[in-house]
């Protein structure tokens, strides 16, 4: 099992959905790949925290009111003798395992959603330490958006955006292309004094634009935001307010 199968399969690890082929091989690997186990560590931490942080939601009176006259209107009906027909308890039965199921896939989806963001957020954040090592950071240098846009043609799914930041006090680096969530994925680098951005970039599966929301993880500041069908996460060391300076400057909404 290689790295990025290793952290594809995170959510369904810890949800103990893997065979138990899948699921050897991949305690077999974190138990050789110090990163990777780090990485699979930080997941399951930050999946605890997402759950603790779920809203829980009271069903509608409404809906309440109905079950339960539903239920006073079975109560009341006589008692059929052996081998009479009881359609109206199966039609109880089959709501109330309607109600169930819907409450089950609605949980379901928010929780599974709320797992699949923060498996990316972990992966960007990993990308982004890793790009600040020598040699990591851009695969085209050039602080001329007119060369680096360019160069993602063919290597990623999209034409990013690559705006002009100088006279916002942010200077456009160069770019490289990345991996994230089984994609590749387009990431431009700017710097502001020392401190650098990473902003990564992929066709957004979501329709509408999405106001950013910020994240802070072991001293690093991410903010997520969808902009023209483009997801968008940047990701620095840079204080928040200059950070979300960047975000408001690189046209966020």
């Amino acid at each position: 099992m290689y790295c990025g199968e290793c952290r594809s399969a995170f959510g369904p690890h810890v949800d103990g959905e893997l065979t138990p082929r899948d699921q050897l091989a991949l305690r077999r690997h974190v138990d050789t790949c110090a990163e990777c186990r780090r990485e699979l560590e930080e997941f399951q931490r930050s999946r605890d925290r997402v759950i603790a942080a779920l809203p829980r939601h009271r069903a509608p009176e409404q809906l309440r009111a109905r079950i339960v006259a539903a239920i006073a209107e079975a109560e009341r009906a006589p008692v059929r003798r052996p081998g009479a027909s009881r359609g109206g308890w199966w039609r109880l039965a089959a709501a109330a395992l309607v109600v169930a199921a819907a409450s089950s896939l609605t949980t379901s989806t928010v929780l599974r959603r709320s797992r699949d963001e923060a498996a990316v957020e972990q992966q960007i954040l990993s990308s982004h330490v890793r790009s600040l090592q020598p040699g990591h950071l851009t695969d085209v240098v050039s602080t001329d958006q007119h060369n680096v846009k360019p160069w993602f043609n063919g290597r990623v799914d999209l034409s990013p955006e690559v705006p002009d930041l100088s006279a916002d006090g942010f200077a456009l680096v160069g770019g490289r292309s990345d991996y994230v969530d089984g994609r590749a994925v387009a990431v431009v680098v700017y710097a502001r004094r020392r401190h650098l951005i990473n902003v990564y970039q992929w066709p957004a599966i979501d329709a509408g634009d999405a106001r950013p929301r910020l994240a802070t993880h072991n001293g690093y500041q991410l903010v997520r935001w969808r902009s023209r069908a483009i997801e968008l996460w940047a990701v620095s060391d840079l204080n928040e307010t200059e950070l979300r300076e960047f975000v408001a400057a690189f046209g966020a909404p």
